[in-house]
């Protein structure tokens, strides 16, 4: 016997096949730029909007895409491959940026 077991309604039970019970419930999230109302793609519209925002690139580590602003502590640090690019990146991009960005599902 495999599967998940999941809580919902005060109720627990075995789902054998996650993938197939919760595609209609599982909402993927992106990152959207409210002054534009465009939805971030690409780790290349996603450096326009963060340097035009005052954000400069930091070269420190290799293996992560990095962000820092001079008038502050802030670092975004992100996963070089962009399909690696969680919600967790996506908030932290938020919360330092309230005013320009928004997590919403799609």
């Amino acid at each position: 016997m495999s599967g998940v077991w999941v809580f919902r309604n005060g109720v627990v039970r075995l789902v054998e096949n996650p993938a197939n019970e919760q595609s209609s419930t599982v909402r993927r999230k992106v990152l959207l730029h409210t002054p534009t109302n465009e939805v971030i793609t690409s780790y290349g519209s996603l450096e326009r909007k963060l340097m035009s925002l005052g954000w400069e690139r930091y070269y420190d580590d290799p293996d992560l895409l990095q962000f820092h602003k001079r008038s502050s502590l802030d670092l975004i640090s992100l996963p070089k491959d962009f399909s690696r690019f969680k919600s967790m990146h996506m908030y932290d991009i938020v919360v330092k940026n309230r005013e320009s960005f928004r997590v919403v599902d799609v």
